[in-house]
């Protein structure tokens, strides 16, 4: 994609003026550049010829929730953009320009056709707005199409929690003898210790950790900071991750490094380079086969359990927004449904006039 192009410069808006993360700015250009995939189409008299271009440049992506408890489900970038392929053509820019809701609303029959769910589009529509929006504010467009188009329906999810034995079998799983494996326990203890997310936790330097504190620094959402505690077991497991790293002659060049520069990844990959949200993924999902727990446990399942197993042991719900990070309150009593459902079936089972 050309940078001068102007999803390019949306996306240069939403990293550099509204601190949008990598990341999360990533995943509405891909949105984009699908929109943009089927306005090429139209163009061109066929949409239909560009599915199995779009679909591996918005889908092969991992699930996410972003606004969380909303029930929504997000992506993260698991591949590039290819760059062979570029449907920012000076006519269909024009034609993003100039959109009309019959235009969007195009583009929504088409997603349906592919059998996208709700929330995958509700998620596309939130990012064709944020668009419009930014091209109005800076008078491109003179009205804003997305007004007429509504957000379809879905059904409201309650965050998905581990009891506290699997969490425990599964932090027991990874092999801690090996740095790897040290590393990959570290990993695991510090997600579920700290609620953070997968995008959070790979981008954690060495200089963020406060052993003497115990704690860590989190660099969330729209640039803002947070100190989160570390309880005593994920603390022991970075501190033997790390004397583990410290002599292994496979990570030498992050030992040099780190006499010279203290802003180097936490956690490291197998080239000592930073850890990607897919990889922490893909060792999730190996260590779920492993212990034989649910596959579909995710990442952001240990975020919800961490919330959920503090509330459920009398954690108030003001420390748990700010823990997690939260801007609002209402997004956190998402969780509180979760720790009334298990009051009720406690107490269904032990009043004897419950039921």
């Amino acid at each position: 994609m050309s940078s001068g192009s102007l999803v390019q410069q949306f996306v240069d808006y939403l990293r550099f003026e509204r601190h949008f993360s990598p990341y999360t700015a990533r995943c509405y250009e891909a949105d984009l550049r699908q929109y943009a995939l089927f306005i090429h189409g139209r163009l061109a008299g066929s949409a239909t010829n560009l599915d199995s271009v779009a679909q591996p440049l918005a889908d092969a992506l991992t699930n996410a929730p972003t606004g969380e408890g909303s029930g929504q489900a997000t992506v993260a970038m698991t591949t590039e953009v290819p760059q062979e392929i570029d449907p920012l053509t000076p006519a269909v820019q024009t034609r993003m320009v100039e959109a009309d809701a019959m235009l969007v609303r195009g583009f929504l029959a088409h997603l349906d056709s592919l059998h996208y769910s709700s929330a995958t589009t509700a998620r596309k529509i939130a990012t064709l707005r944020s668009f419009h929006k930014w091209m109005l504010k800076r008078s491109m467009i003179q009205s804003n199409p997305m007004l007429l188009i509504r957000t379809p329906k879905q059904a409201k999810r309650l965050p998905k929690a581990m009891g506290v034995d699997q969490v425990e079998k599964l932090l027991n799983t990874p092999d801690a003898r090996d740095t790897l494996g040290a590393r990959d326990r570290a990993i695991l203890e510090t997600l579920y210790s700290t609620g953070v997310r997968v995008s959070e936790l790979v981008d954690l330097n060495r200089n963020d950790l406060d052993l003497g504190s115990q704690a860590i620094r989190i660099r969330g959402k729209g640039k803002r900071e947070r100190i989160v505690p570390l309880g005593t077991h994920a603390l022991a497991a970075i501190r033997h991750y790390l004397t583990l790293l410290e002599p292994d002659p496979r990570f030498a060049s992050v030992r040099t490094a780190s006499l010279t520069n203290p802003s180097i990844p936490l956690f490291i990959n197998k080239g000592s380079g930073r850890l990607s949200c897919r990889s922490v993924r893909r060792k999730l999902d190996k260590y779920l086969a492993q212990s034989g727990l649910d596959p579909s446990v995710s990442p952001h399942t240990l975020r919800h359990s961490f919330a959920t197993h503090l509330l459920d042991n009398g954690a108030d719900l003001r420390s748990v927004q700010e823990l997690l990070g939260h801007q609002s309150l209402s997004t956190t009593q998402i969780y509180t449904h979760l720790t009334s459902q298990r009051l009720r079936t406690a107490y269904n089972q032990a009043h004897p006039r419950a039921v």
